[in-house]
């Protein structure tokens, strides 16, 4: 009888954190240098070295890569979007589900500071 109460509570509770939003520190800075690396670790490979999605990898894929470097699609992107592309994927941010999620290898300030690179990107294009 217990193990049954117990699963009727934990079930609706694991629900619940699945279908919780992400939270996004918007007030949580990043560091460039440090998403300098990390987008030499998890990014390069699809996205380039500068950021202009014609990685590696690229050729492979039905769906280019995001040229980061462009005003007009990064301006469209707040820093949320960009955190949720990152974290959960491109299919939960309404992007290509060919850009996987990387929640799951790097943690909160690894995901601001590959932002703040991204970002220095799109600033330099100006």
């Amino acid at each position: 009888m217990e193990k049954k109460f117990f699963v009727f509570l934990a079930v609706p509770f694991w629900v619940y954190l699945q279908a919780a939003p992400i939270s996004f520190a918007a007030d949580k800075p990043g560091n460039v240098q440090k998403g300098v690396e990390v987008h030499k670790k998890q990014c390069l490979r699809c996205h380039g070295a500068e950021g202009k999605g014609d990685g590696p990898a690229s050729r492979l894929l039905k769906v280019k890569p995001a040229d980061w470097r462009d005003p007009a699609r990064m301006s469209s992107l707040s820093d949320e979007d960009l955190y949720r592309l990152v974290k959960e994927g491109g299919a939960a941010a309404g992007k290509s589900k060919m850009m996987p999620a990387f929640g799951a290898k790097l943690n909160d300030q690894e995901i601001y500071d590959v932002i703040a690179f991204v970002k220095s990107l799109h600033s330099k294009a100006k």
